[in-house]
């Protein structure tokens, strides 16, 4: 398995965008209970229980998106840690889910995923459409997964369905770079972003009948698609842009 280390084309701008979004969930995760920095959420027994509420708080819980009513919690949450002591909007939990992590190894892995592809996407969409896009591929992963699983009382949480989003639109904006990758044991490669990927894609569709993992597999497939149809419609905006420029001039 190839581990992406950085896009081999550097940048023509400054990717402020991509270091704001890596700073924005960098920051929120040290103020969550689920960080050891957040000490005065308490220790043990007491900090699990309010990382419990706090997930629940601020994550996307697919029957609470699909039926717009804030769910009641588990039992056994209520029996270890007590009742919700919070209200919530359910729709607000769509964007506040992106900026969660369950600790640092979620956040770091999606943060170099983040890293490796967001700052050539920003620089070919440019700064606004660029976060425009990654919040737009977040909420359809949140969505999408919360139309393929109605039901489920399990809260959404992390950046990945955003990333896989600007995954998707890296591809389309790019199908000729190459992304510098690690291949244990010692090996460091270019590998064209296709194989990379495209890799990466497949083996999410492939695990998407594993019940035993935790990983919200379909969330990152309608986000790596949203991103594709992203970039699509950007990349044919582009030349009616300067068309209609050329025209007017």
């Amino acid at each position: 398995m190839a581990l992406p280390l950085y896009d081999s084309q550097p940048a023509r701008r400054v990717p402020w965008v991509t270091y704001l979004l890596v700073a924005a969930n960098v920051v929120v995760f040290l103020l969550t209970p689920m960080s050891n920095f957040a000490a005065w959420y308490g220790r043990d027994h007491v900090r699990e229980c309010k990382a419990a509420h706090f997930t629940y708080e601020y994550g996307a819980v697919p029957k609470e998106l699909t039926t717009g009513d804030q769910q009641a919690l588990p039992a056994d949450i209520v029996r270890q840690c007590g009742p919700a002591g919070f209200h919530k909007a359910p729709w607000t939990s769509a964007f506040t889910s992106m900026f969660l992590h369950s600790g640092a190894l979620h956040l770091l892995g999606n943060l170099v995923a983040l890293f490796v592809v967001g700052m050539g996407v920003e620089d070919r969409l440019g700064r606004l459409r660029y976060l425009l896009g990654y919040l737009f591929f977040g909420l359809v992963a949140v969505y999408g997964f919360a139309w393929t699983s109605p039901d489920s009382g399990v809260p959404l949480i992390g950046a990945s369905g955003a990333i896989a989003g600007v995954m998707g639109a890296y591809v389309i904006l790019n199908p000729r770079g190459r992304i510098v990758s690690w291949v244990p044991p010692v090996i460091v490669v270019r590998l064209p972003v296709w194989v990379v990927l495209g890799y990466w894609f497949v083996l999410q569709w492939l695990s998407l009948g594993d019940d035993k993992s935790n990983v919200a597999y379909t969330a990152h497939i309608y986000g790596f698609l949203a991103g594709v149809a992203f970039a699509l419609l950007a990349r044919r905006a582009g030349p009616a842009r300067r068309v209609a420029a050329l025209s007017r001039g």
